[in-house]
């Protein structure tokens, strides 16, 4: 029998195609480098990441960064790799929170997109179509000027639950553990241990109470002692507690309600894309519409959003970039210090490109994860 059947000319074709393409890519990219290279020769200047080992000199409002001590406040001692290591904790400290609570908003706007009630539905409809229709540019700038910096000062400050508003920023009251943290750590890592074997929504639930109930026990026995720090107002500032710039408070509300926009619509579209049996077979056994849309339409629903939410997932890190219209020391931010002190502009955006880019990747593998893990057996 002949090796070259006609399926095997045309998978011959494709991967011939598919190699052209890639070489004429890699032929641009090389010419392309070759060019600024050469560029860069002709004015005595080289193409090179030295200037990352060098002191940065420069302040950063706010930020840690990866020292060998471990995680360290930053300081304008450092090397200008470590202040874009702050201002990349930065990113994440938002893009992580925003993701997560743009997430429970935006299913909760999706819902609401669908009620019976007509006032909750118009509101909701109204919402996510102002948030879609507006750049994030104006929202972030109005969330800065017109709400957080118009909070009162320190003095004046409303206390919430125990937590300080103020223009200052926010302090928020912090848990705190003493007396054998490193133990408490360990006998946490019996909670995935108490959920991987257990397949069914309710054997989760047992095997979650069974694993938080032996953590107790045992920072019971060991003597281990929680608390919560109250931030306390000061003259100037608060003391105590878990402080919040208002430069991150304006981001993180900005983005979350921006994306979760954007989520309500797609769960939305993915609720009505469901048939309509499913909801009347529900009816037929007596379900109220609460225990429908938890039990019977959400868990279907979430298996069909998931590569969509990733793509969002994506657009809200890279949205991140926008917080140097506040001031807020983030990647984009402290990128363009270091290439502004260093005059090496070349470098630090390929150098940032690269981040954002092996950030949109994490992302996406960590929702391809999921995505598999909620996908139903023999299901293709």
């Amino acid at each position: 029998m002949s090796a070259f059947t006609p399926y095997n000319l045309r998978r011959l074709k494709r991967a011939a195609s598919q190699i052209v393409v890639l070489g004429i890519a890699l032929a641009l990219l090389a010419l392309l480098g070759n060019s600024v290279r050469q560029g860069f020769a002709a004015r005595g200047v080289d193409f090179s990441f030295d200037f990352l080992q060098a002191p940065a000199g420069f302040e950063i409002s706010e930020g840690v960064t990866l020292t060998a001590d471990g995680l360290t406040a930053y300081a304008s001692s450092m090397t200008n790799l470590q202040a874009l290591g702050a201002g990349l904790a930065n990113t994440v400290k938002v893009a992580l929170v925003a993701i997560v609570l743009s997430t429970i908003v935006g299913v909760a706007m999706g819902v609401c997109r669908l009620s019976t009630n007509w006032l909750v539905r118009a509101l909701a409809f109204g919402l996510t179509e102002f948030l879609r229709n507006t750049p994030l540019l104006i929202q972030l700038t109005f969330w800065y000027v017109a709400v957080v910096l118009q909070l009162p000062g320190i003095k004046e400050a409303p206390q919430v639950l125990g937590a300080i508003i103020s223009q200052q920023g926010l302090w928020l009251p912090k848990p705190t553990v003493t007396g054998g943290t490193g133990l408490l750590i360990a006998a946490m890592a019996l909670i995935p241990l108490g959920l991987l074997p257990i397949k069914a929504a309710e054997g989760r639930r047992r095997g979650l109470g069974v694993a938080v109930g032996v953590i107790l026990g045992l920072a019971f026995l060991l003597g281990l002692r929680l608390g919560v720090d109250l931030p306390e107002a000061g003259r100037f500032r608060a003391s105590g507690g878990m402080a919040v710039s208002p430069e991150y408070a304006a981001l993180l509300i900005a983005i979350t309600v921006n994306s979760a926009a954007y989520i309500s619509e797609i769960v939305r579209g993915a609720i009505e894309a469901l048939p309509r049996g499913q909801w009347e077979a529900a009816d037929a056994i007596g379900l109220s519409r609460r225990h429908v849309l938890g039990d019977v339409v959400l868990p279907q629903v979430f298996r069909v959003v998931m590569p969509s939410f990733g793509n969002q997932y994506i657009s809200l890190a890279k949205n991140t970039s926008l917080g140097i219209a506040i001031g807020y020391p983030d990647l984009f931010n402290v990128y363009g210090t270091v290439s502004n002190q260093t005059g090496r502009s070349l470098e630090g955006v390929l150098l940032a490109m690269g981040i954002y880019l092996g950030l949109s990747w994490l992302i996406s593998l960590a929702v391809n994860l999921v995505n598999r893990r909620m996908k139903i057996p023999g299901a293709r």
